[in-house]
């Protein structure tokens, strides 16, 4: 069996992505002789990083934050769902032609199934306004959740994201003190330390929550984590993104091999 070859793309934060050992871990657990690498580009070098991925015959490539809408121009070809997301997070690259795909979307959904959530006809509050946010929304919207918040700092960027799917947006400062129903939770933004955002983990403690059942992180891996601070206060179930990591990589990895591992082989490798 030839080498495999599969990289994941995105800025500094890469290296902190536990991504490369949980492919390495799955790859060698199914016999599968292959290399997963964390490549650092920088936003003016995109278009270069994209077509080395040609040139060095990569099999299949993650987008990390914060290239997961800037790389589609160089792709040839969209996945119906990512093409309505308008964002990307894997790669499938095939005879030199580069189809881009959004396997967060559907292990946000896979993650939703495990936990039994059933977001039909419940209302939701997304934060962040990026990829990942547009994923999120694009899933509930799918699944007939009633009423969906996009909320951010930028009018314009959450006013797109709910142009392009579905819901309405809030400016942060106008949700931060009043009343929010919101049966389901969402950050999708890239922060969950007091440290990365001490005005937002501010806000977040203060959140006047009615009816909510679950608060999803999408991020992991943070000791002091002021979301889920905030649901322990509040009595709410709370989930981080290992799950939904395990979930999307198990999507990706089918894609790029076309073998179906569980999800939790992707878990005991991340653990």
């Amino acid at each position: 069996m030839a080498m495999k070859m599969f990289c994941i793309i995105g800025d500094e934060r890469i290296f902190r992505s536990k991504s490369p050992a949980m492919f390495s871990a799955v790859m060698k657990r199914v016999g599968i002789k292959g290399v997963y690498t964390p490549f650092k580009v920088k936003p003016q070098e995109i278009a270069q990083g994209m077509q080395s991925l040609r040139a060095l015959n990569i099999d299949g490539a993650n987008i990390a934050v914060p290239y997961k809408e800037a790389v589609i121009p160089y792709l040839d070809i969209l996945s119906e769902g990512a093409n309505i997301i308008g964002a990307i997070n894997t790669i499938v690259l095939n005879n030199n032609e580069m189809k881009g795909y959004n396997t967060n979307a559907i292990g946000f959904m896979d993650t939703l199934e495990d936990v039994g959530f059933n977001v039909a006809g419940k209302s939701a509050i997304v934060f962040g306004a990026g990829g990942a946010s547009k994923a999120v929304v694009f899933i509930l919207n799918w699944l007939r959740a009633e009423n969906i918040i996009v909320t951010g700092r930028n009018q314009e960027k959450i006013s797109k994201v709910v142009n392009r799917i579905n819901g309405q947006a809030e400016l942060l400062e106008s949700i931060a003190d009043q009343p929010i129903s919101a049966n389901i939770l969402i950050n999708a933004t890239s922060v969950s330390d007091p440290d990365e955002a001490p005005e937002l983990a501010a806000m977040v403690s203060r959140l006047d929550l009615r009816d909510c059942e679950l608060v999803i992180d999408l991020n992991y891996g943070r000791n002091n984590n002021f979301w889920k601070a905030m649901a322990a206060a509040k009595g709410i179930r709370f989930i981080d993104g290992l799950s939904i990591l395990a979930n999307q990589a198990r999507r990706c990895f089918k894609l790029w091999t076309r073998l179906d591992v569980e999800p939790r082989e992707f878990i005991k490798a991340l653990e």
